[in-house]
Order: structure tokens, then C-alpha cells, then sequence
């Protein structure tokens, strides 16, 4: 099979569903024509072998050996290139269900990295995993189905043809028949899509609920609140089941309507052919081909309501997807450019001298973080990077030069190596200088394979304490012009986090660090701190020097204690 395609440059603007699935079969039309082309020929193949197998019924009724041999010759021709065309067409409706799936996962995917810290702000986690754990199959099904579907109704078209030349009566029956049936089908599709549409909401809900509860799984134990979450999660979950079983009731309607409509149509081209086969109107052969054709019309007519019920689930899944793709970024950039120097944010007075090391101390760590949020463009602000306004400049660049490290941040499944040097490009001189300036040399000896021991999901077999370590090494090995720290020291012991402020200052060397802490040891080892209070800038100093000046600082930084 041939290799799926590569991820599309840019996040298509696709505001409809319909778009979304026109944007996608477009995406693919050399597979996507090849396959209906395969499809359509093996539906042709097999509404043809009717009429080949009256052919020989006739042959053997008149006894004629040559004729039967013939018409026996082309019946296996036609088994023949059935074969063919039904491994092709499903060679390449398998190629195209993976690659609309997957094209699916790489725009989202695109999405999700252009969006950042906007994404989780507007959707739960459930509803972006619901995305790649049921979305893309629907979305893939739906293309699936668009190769047997077109083939399906030019299989009904020919059928009809032969039917209507060789008895109007019958032909006429069947070609009013099929639209009969497709009306009949019609009032079922709307609850099923409305039905869908509510499943897949709750199935997006109930996923939301088992993150969280996986991820504060810990904290559950410790206050005895697990068993009230696996209850809160019982409830949903038994509402997930009662939405799946209300889609299941539509669908098994539809799936009785392709069994009842087509059944009626099939008796009644027979009878109405038998009929016609006792007054000797149609030869025995024409009556044996009439049956056939009847009985073969189930398998497009299937796929014709098939086709209906994917591209229902197919619709409702691509309202999910838009629903991502329409988000827009909080913040945006530009296309200037700026060759560093001060940072300075205008609203709080915050201001940041290269190659310094300086603290925040807030009153309340809202304000901090919202500080370090607006330094580094995760939220519109009229801040300063030297002569440059920070949104003229673009967001790549701002994201390489300025880095915003907070308690937020995952460990991610893989090497340790790896999830910590996350460019690919530290030597082991520095990965090591750099575990020893977040103090975390203890956590790699620990571990069997050191380094080359693989991470589990979000670091789970860390503590909080080393997890706050590993991730203070991840922002020394990126290694930016600007690290900004978000309570980094918040979880670790007063031991370490001794060791850590007294050698983060040569670890950053050169480099403007702002570390937002209210950690006397922290703040102690910095050149300069801040205080803020209310947004605002406050005072300003070296910490034993505010401590004596400022006692509102002094109150902050010693929790009220003498």
C-alpha cells in the first residue's frame, strides 16, 4: 500500500462541517477516484453475472453446448476481474480511511500547537481526545463509504437499464421501488443525527472526568474522595450508555429498513416475473435473471443506507473538528523584530535588565503569574522587549527567546533524555551541569537505566518534588535569552531548595532569568527583586534590604512571622 500522505502545511479555515469533508476527499482525489473507479467496476461486474447466468439457463434449455460453454467462459472472466477489483477497491478504501483519519489528526494536531495555552483555556481534554480516540474513525468511515456508495447507486442505475430492456413492467418497478425505499429510510436520519451528536457530547464529558480523576488520583486518596468521584463517574457514565443505547435504537432501525424494504422489493420483481414466466411472455433464463437481480439489489441498496449512516456519523464528527479549527489564538504576533535588552511590562511597572536575576515577590501569586503571562506573550499586554513592542514581534520568535516555566508543565511518555532535552542538542556536560543545578543528580542515580530510563505518562512515578526539579532542567537545557520561572522551588524540600537558588545564578550566566517565588532562600540569592501588590509594582531592591524598607514585603516573603 502506498505511503499516507504528508501533514498539510497550515491549519485549513473551514468554518462548516460539509467544507470540512469536501476539504478532505479533495485532499486525496487520485485514491479517492481510483477507488470509486475499482468500486463502481466491481459492482458493474457483479450486476452483470445475473444476465450471464440467464444466458446459460437458456443455453441448457435449448441444448445448445457451444452457447453454454461461452457464456460458462465469460462467467469465470467475470469471477475473475471480480476478484481483482474487490481487493483494489478495498486496498484502496482502507488507503483512504487512513489518510482522511489522519489527516484529521494532523490539522488538529496543528491546531492544537498553534493555539498553545489558548486551547485548554476553551475546550476540556476530553473533547480534544474524543477527537483522535472516536472523530477521525467516523471521518475516515465517511470517505470509506463514498467509494461502495458511488458505485452502489451506478450498479442501480445499470440494473435498471437491463431490467427496463427487457421487460418495461419490471424495470419500471424497480426504478420507482429504489427512491420509494431511500424516502422511506430519509425520516430516520435526523433523530440519528441529533441522537449522534448528543453521544458524542457526553462520550467528550465523561473522558474530561476520567482525566481528572486520573490525574488528581493521588490527591483523591489523601482525602478519602475517590469513592465519591468513581460514583460522580458511575453517573456519566451511565448516561453515556443511555444516549448509546437511544443512537443503537435509530440504527437498528435502519438496519431493519435494509432488510424489510429490500425483501418487499425482491418479492415483488419475482412475483410479478413469475407471472410473467406462466404465460410465456419471458423465457425460464429471463425469470432465473429477474430473481437474481432482485436479491443482488440488497447489496446496493445496503450501501446506499450505509453510506447515509456514516456520513451522519462522518457530519457530526467534522462539527467536532471545526469546532477546534475555528479557535482562534488570545494573542497573535507580528512580523517585526527586536535585538533584545529590557523587558518591561508597562502595566505592573515590572522591568527586567539583561542578563540579570531577578524576582517577583507578589502579595497574591495571581498577580505573578499573570506578570510572567504577559512577559511572555500569553496574554495581550503592553509590554517591551528593548525598542520592540513584544506583539509586534512574531510568536515563533518569541517563544524561542522567551520561556515561561510554571508548575503546569508535563513530563511527557519516553526517554528521560529526550522529554529533557526536548531540542535534541545538549551535550552530556550539560545535561549533567544542568541536573546539578536543579538538584537533580539524586533522581537519574536513582533510576535503573539512568538518563535511558523510559518516562511514564506525565512522570507519574516522580514525586511532586522531583517532578518540579526534572522540569526546572528541561527550562536550563532550552537554554532561552529569557527564562521566566513560576514558583519552581515550591514543592521541594527547604535543603534543596537552598542548593538550587545558590546555583541557578551561575547555571544562568548571561541570560535574564525572572524567577516568581516568595521563597526567602530564592529571593536571598537573586540580584534584584520586585514586590508587587494588587498588579502593581510596590517597592523594589535587594531582599534583606526590603526586608527592613517594606513591611508589607516583609510580611509576604515571612508569612507574618517575626
Amino acid at each position: 500500500m502506498r505511503s499516507l500522505p504528508e501533514a498539510d502545511p497550515g491549519v485549513p479555515d473551514i468554518r462548516s462541517p460539509l467544507r470540512y469533508l469536501w476539504w478532505t476527499a479533495r485532499r486525496q482525489w487520485p485514491s479517492l477516484l481510483a477507488g470509486i473507479g475499482f468500486a463502481t467496476l466491481w459492482w458493474l461486474v457483479q450486476a452483470l453475472m445475473p444476465a450471464v447466468l440467464g444466458k446459460g439457463i437458456d443455453a441448457v434449455t435449448a441444448k445448445d453446448s457451444q452457447a453454454l460453454l461461452f457464456w460458462a467462459a465469460v462467467l469465470l472472466a467475470l469471477g475473475l476481474l471480480q476478484a481483482f477489483t474487490g481487493l483494489m477497491r478495498h486496498r484502496m478504501a482502507v488507503h483512504t480511511w487512513l489518510s482522511a483519519a489522519y489527516r484529521t489528526v494532523q490539522v488538529t494536531a496543528s491546531q492544537a500547537a498553534r493555539l498553545g495555552a489558548t486551547l485548554p483555556k476553551r475546550l476540556s481534554t476530553g473533547e480534544v481526545v474524543s477527537v483522535g480516540n472516536s472523530d477521525i474513525s467516523h471521518i475516515g468511515g465517511s470517505m470509506d463509504i463514498l467509494l461502495r456508495g458511488t458505485g452502489s447507486i451506478v450498479a442501480i442505475v445499470t440494473v435498471t437499464v437491463i431490467l427496463v430492456s427487457t421487460s418495461l413492467p419490471l424495470g419500471l418497478l424497480v426504478l420507482f421501488g429504489v427512491p420509494i425505499m431511500a424516502v422511506a429510510i430519509s425520516p430516520l436520519l435526523r433523530p440519528l443525527h441529533r441522537r449522534q451528536r448528543r453521544h458524542r457530547e457526553l462520550v467528550g464529558d465523561l473522558s474530561t472526568r476520567a482525566s481528572d480523576i486520573v490525574a488528581g488520583l493521588r490527591v483523591l486518596r489523601g482525602i478519602g474522595g475517590e469513592h465519591v468521584f468513581a460514583g460522580r463517574y458511575r453517573d456519566e457514565s451511565q448516561l453515556v450508555r443511555q444516549a448509546g443505547v437511544g443512537v443503537a435504537r435509530v440504527e437498528s432501525l435502519l438496519e431493519g429498513a435494509q432488510i424489510v424494504l429490500p425483501g418487499l422489493l425482491i418479492a415483488i420483481v419475482t412475483g410479478v416475473g413469475a407471472s410473467f414466466a406462466v404465460v410465456g411472455e419471458i423465457p425460464t433464463g429471463q425469470l432465473v435473471s429477474f430473481y437474481l437481480y432482485a436479491v443482488f439489489l440488497i447489496g446496493p441498496l445496503r450501501t446506499l443506507t450505509e453510506a447515509a449512516d456514516r456520513l451522519t456519523k462522518g457530519h457530526v464528527a467534522a462539527g467536532r473538528v471545526i469546532r477546534i479549527l475555528s479557535i482562534e489564538p488570545e494573542v497573535t504576533g507580528g512580523a517585526g523584530s527586536s535585538q533584545g535588552g529590557v523587558l518591561r511590562d508597562s502595566y505592573s511597572g515590572v522591568t527586567l535588565q539583561p542578563c540579570s536575576l531577578t524576582a517577583i515577590a507578589a502579595s497574591s501569586p495571581d498577580d505573578a503569574a499573570a506578570i510572567a503571562d504577559r512577559l511572555g506573550r500569553y496574554a495581550d499586554g503592553d509590554v517591551t522587549f528593548g525598542e520592540a513592542s513584544l506583539a509586534d514581534l512574531p510568536i515563533d520568535e518569541i517563544r524561542a527567546r522567551i520561556l515561561v516555566a510554571d508548575n503546569g508543565a508535563r513530563l511527557f511518555t519516553g526517554r528521560l533524555r529526550d522529554e529533557l532535552d526536548v531540542r535534541g542538542g545538549a551535550t552530556d556536560e550539560q545535561l549533567r551541569e544542568a541536573l546539578h543545578a536543579a538538584c537533580a543528580d539524586d533522581i537519574v542515580e536513582a533510576l535503573p537505566d539512568g538518563l535511558d530510563t523510559v518516562v511514564a505518562e506525565a512522570g507519574r512515578e516522580f514525586s511532586g518534588g522531583q517532578q518540579q526539579r526534572l522540569r526546572l532542567v528541561r527550562a536550563l537545557l532550552a537554554d532561552p535569552e529569557v527564562l521566566i520561572l513560576v514558583e519552581p522551588t515550591s514543592a521541594v524540600d527547604a535543603h534543596s531548595e537552598a542548593r538550587i537558588a545558590g546555583r541557578l545564578a551561575k547555571a544562568r550566566a548571561g541570560r535574564t532569568t525572572l524567577i516568581c517565588t516568595t521563597s526567602p532562600l530564592v529571593l536571598d540569592r537573586t540580584d534584584h527583586v520586585i514586590y508587587v501588590e494588587d498588579g502593581r509594582v510596590l517597592a523594589e531592591g535587594a531582599h534583606r534590604q526590603l526586608l527592613d524598607s517594606s513591611p508589607a514585603y516583609a510580611a509576604t516573603v515571612t508569612r507574618g512571622e517575626d
